[in-house]
């Protein structure tokens, strides 16, 4: 049997705890499902450059496979007019820049900055 001086050693998360930790991984939650698709494009993107660059000998054709890349890969961040492609040393190196405004709550927003070049040294 259980006496009254075992029930208040007795510990645990009140309502208005549970309904905060709820509040807060609800939060993380819409912020991350968010976040993780930008990413996920990002990550593409940078593969497509790569992919691109590899099997371009111009800066058109550099261009273009980007574009049809992009276009198979539902990029729609950036296309292949926004990369800045430069010879140096008979290769081409390929870096792009971008951003992408997420909208949360209100007026509230998240901006996220991304960037990414082939060249091994940046």
């Amino acid at each position: 049997m259980v006496g009254f001086t075992d029930l208040r050693k007795q510990r645990g998360l009140s309502l208005s705890g549970l309904i905060l930790a709820l509040i807060l991984v609800g939060l993380a939650a819409v912020l991350g499902m968010q976040v993780v698709p930008a990413v996920v494009e990002y990550q593409s993107i940078k593969k497509a450059v790569t992919d691109a660059r590899n099997s371009g000998t111009s800066a058109a054709e550099i261009e273009w496979a980007f574009t049809k890349a992009a276009n198979a890969g539902y990029i729609t961040s950036i296309s292949g007019k926004d990369l800045t492609i430069v010879k140096e040393g008979g290769a081409y190196e390929v870096s792009f820049a971008y951003e992408k405004k997420l909208p949360l709550f209100g007026p509230a927003s998240l901006l996220l900055e991304f960037a990414g070049s082939t060249d091994k040294s940046r």
